[in-house]
C-alpha cells in the first residue's frame, strides 16, 4: 500500500506536467541565436563566393612595375599599356622565365631607366643587359629543343659596330650525363621596340672568337715534344690519383692480364665492368691497368694495337668519382715500398675464376690477386661473374661514359649544323662483300637505291650527317644535289695537328701524337647519329637483311 502511494503521488507531481516560464525563455533564445548563426554563415559564404576584390599578385609585370613607380614618383607618366618601356624589372622577368639560368647579374632598375630615352640610332653596347638578354632569347628560340643552355658569359664587342660575341656553357639533351660544353658565337644585334635590342643574324659554332675562353698557363720544358692546347677543357680532370700513406689502410682486388686483352672492344667492356663490380661487391678498392690494347677490327693496319690509353676512350674522371680505383703502376710502386717496411701486408692469389666472389667475402687479406693463366676461354675475366655469381654481382654501368674529349668533337659537329640535322646509318664494308649473310645489303645501300628511299622520309635541302663505315668518300655524291651531305671526314680539323683533341691526347701520350683510330671515328658517328632529329638506321630501314646475318632477325 505504501508503494502504491508513493507512486501515485509521483505521477501527480505539478513540476513534470509543465516546465517554468525561464526555462522556456532560454530555449527560445538559444534558437534564435542558433538561426542568426546559421543565416549570418550563409549570406558570408555567398558573399566569399561571389566578391573577388583586385589582388595586386595577380597584376601584369608591367601593371605592377607601374603602380610602384606611381607610388614613388608623385609626377610619374608611366601608363600600364605596351609603351611602357622596358626596365630592370622586365629583364629580371624575361630572363626568369627562360629555359636557362644566367651568370650575368642584371642591373639594378635605375642602371637601365636612366637610358630611359630610346635612340634607335645609337651604337649597340655589347655590356648593355639588354644585350644579352637579346641573345639569350634567341638561343632559347633556335638552340631549345636540341640543348639546355645553362650558363652565359659577358657579352663582348664582335670585330665591327653592331656585333656582340657571347658565349655560354650548354647540356646536350641527347645525353644521359650532366656534362657541360661550350659555345662562342657572333650575333649582330639591332635596337627593336620599347628600347629593346633583337638578333639580326648569328655566326656559326664557335664564331664569336673574341669571347673564346683563354688558355689557362701551363707548364711545359723545352724539350717537350707536346705544345700547349690552344684552349684546355677546363672540365676534364683525368688525372692519375695518388694513394701515398693512404695505402695500408685499404683493400684492394688486383686483376692481372687475361684472354680478354686484345679482344673486341665489347668483350673488354663486358669483362672490365664485371671486375668493377666484384670490387664493389668485396668493397675493395680496384687496380686498374689505363693500357688497352686495341683490336685489329679498329686499326687500318688490321692488326692488335697495345698501349693505348683508356682515357683516350672513356671519361677517368668520372669513373674515379663512381668506383674506388687506383692505377696499376701506382699500386705496384707503393706495394714495393710498403712491404718491405711493414710485414702487415698479407696476399691472397687466387689463380682460377671458379673461386666465387662469395667466397671472398670474409677474406682479410690486405690484396686479393686474381690470375688469369689458363687457355681460354677460361682466362676470360668476365667468367668471374657467371653461374651462380651473376646473382650477386652487379655490373656498374652508370660509371662508364664516352670520353669528354671525343664528345667535345661530337658537340662541335653537332654544332656546327646547328643542332638541326638528320642523320642515316650506312653498314657497308665486310658485311656489303658477304653475300651469304647479307645477300641484299649491297644493293639496298647503293647509291641510287639510298636516294630513292632517303627522299621519301627526309625533306631536301636538310643537313644530312651520313655514319658510315664505307671508305671511300664520294661513294655518296648522288645525295649531295639532295641534302647538304655531312661526312666525319668533312671534320678533320677537330683531331687534327692544331686541335684542342690533338693536344690534349698527344700531353697523355708524353708528348708523342695519337692517332685517331677506328673505334674513336665509330663513337663519334654513333653519338652524332643520335642527336639527330630524324635518324634511318640501315636494318630494318634500308634493308630486310638480318643485322647479324641471314635467319637471325
Amino acid at each position: 500500500m505504501k508503494n502504491s502511494n508513493r507512486s501515485g503521488a509521483t505521477a501527480g507531481d505539478p513540476v513534470e506536467k509543465e516546465a517554468p516560464l525561464s526555462q522556456k525563455a532560454v530555449k527560445v533564445v538559444v534558437n534564435v541565436c542558433f538561426a542568426s548563426f546559421v543565416l549570418a554563415v550563409l549570406v558570408f559564404t555567398i558573399v566569399a563566393i561571389t566578391y573577388q576584390p583586385p589582388d595586386p599578385w595577380l597584376d601584369s609585370p608591367k601593371a605592377l612595375i607601374a603602380k610602384s613607380l606611381d607610388a614613388v614618383l608623385l609626377n610619374a607618366t608611366f601608363r600600364t599599356d605596351d609603351s611602357v618601356l622596358r626596365t630592370g624589372e622586365d629583364l629580371t622577368f624575361a630572363v626568369a622565365v627562360d629555359n636557362s639560368s644566367s651568370d650575368i647579374a642584371i642591373p639594378p632598375p635605375a642602371t637601365v631607366a636612366s637610358t630611359s630615352v630610346c635612340d634607335s640610332d645609337s651604337p649597340i653596347n655589347c655590356s648593355d643587359p639588354r644585350a644579352l638578354d637579346a641573345i639569350r632569347r634567341f638561343n632559347a628560340r633556335i638552340f631549345g629543343r636540341s640543348i639546355v643552355l645553362l650558363s652565359y658569359d659577358a657579352p663582348v664587342t664582335g670585330s665591327t659596330p653592331g656585333e656582340c660575341d657571347a658565349a655560354w656553357r650548354f647540356r646536350n639533351r641527347h645525353e644521359k650525363s650532366w656534362r657541360r660544353y661550350r659555345d662562342y658565337r657572333r650575333f649582330r644585334l639591332a635596337s627593336a621596340e620599347n628600347c629593346s635590342y633583337e638578333v639580326v643574324s648569328a655566326g656559326k659554332f664557335r664564331s664569336g672568337v673574341n669571347a673564346a675562353p683563354k688558355s689557362s698557363p701551363r707548364r711545359w720544358s723545352p724539350s717537350s715534344r707536346a705544345p700547349p692546347a690552344q684552349i684546355r677543357d677546363a672540365d676534364i680532370n683525368d688525372t692519375i690519383p695518388e694513394l701515398g700513406s693512404d695505402f695500408r689502410r685499404r683493400k684492394y682486388i688486383y686483376y692481372t692480364r687475361g684472354g680478354d686483352y686484345c679482344k673486341g672492344m665489347n668483350q673488354y667492356l663486358w669483362s672490365f665492368l664485371c671486375a668493377l663490380g666484384e670490387a664493389q661487391y668485396l668493397n675493395r678498392t680496384f687496380v686498374m691497368d689505363l693500357n688497352i690494347c686495341l683490336a685489329a677490327t679498329y686499326n687500318p693496319s688490321g692488326r692488335d694495337e697495345e698501349g693505348k690509353d683508356f682515357r683516350y676512350y672513356f671519361d677517368f674522371e668520372h669513373l674515379k668519382k663512381s668506383i674506388s680505383l687506383v692505377e696499376e703502376s701506382k699500386f705496384l710502386r707503393d706495394w714495393r715500398r710498403w712491404e718491405r717496411a711493414s710485414s702487415k701486408i698479407t696476399l691472397r692469389k687466387v689463380p682460377t675464376s671458379k673461386v666465387t666472389p662469395m667466397q671472398l667475402k670474409e677474406d682479410k687479406s690486405t690484396i686479393i690477386w686474381r690470375q688469369f693463366d689458363g687457355p681460354e676461354p677460361e682466362n676470360y675475366w668476365y667468367r668471374v661473374c657467371e653461374g651462380r655469381s651473376a646473382k650477386f654481382i652487379q655490373r656498374p654501368w652508370q660509371a662508364i661514359w664516352k670520353s669528354k674529349r671525343l664528345m667535345n668533337i661530337v658537340s662541335e659537329i653537332a654544332g656546327k649544323m646547328d643542332w638541326d640535322y638528320d642523320a642515316v646509318h650506312v653498314v657497308r664494308g665486310d658485311k656489303a662483300m658477304n653475300k651469304e649473310l647479307w645477300p641484299n645489303l649491297d644493293a639496298d645501300t647503293s647509291p641510287e637505291a639510298l636516294v630513292k628511299k632517303l627522299t621519301m622520309v627526309i625533306g631536301k635541302r636538310r643537313n644530312l650527317y651520313i655514319a658510315t663505315n664505307e671508305p671511300f668518300y664520294n661513294y655518296f655524291d648522288k645525295l649531295r644535289s639532295h641534302y647538304k651531305v655531312h661526312l666525319l671526314d668533312d671534320y678533320k680539323e677537330m683531331w687534327g695537328n692544331t686541335s684542342e683533341w690533338y693536344n690534349e691526347t698527344m700531353a697523355l701520350n708524353n708528348g708523342l701524337p695519337v692517332a685517331f683510330d677506328g673505334y674513336m671515328r665509330v663513337a663519334v658517328d654513333t653519338e652524332v647519329l643520335y642527336r639527330a632529329k630524324n635518324s634511318v638506321e640501315t636494318f630494318n630501314n634500308l634493308t630486310m637483311d638480318c643485322k647479324d646475318g641471314i635467319n637471325t632477325c
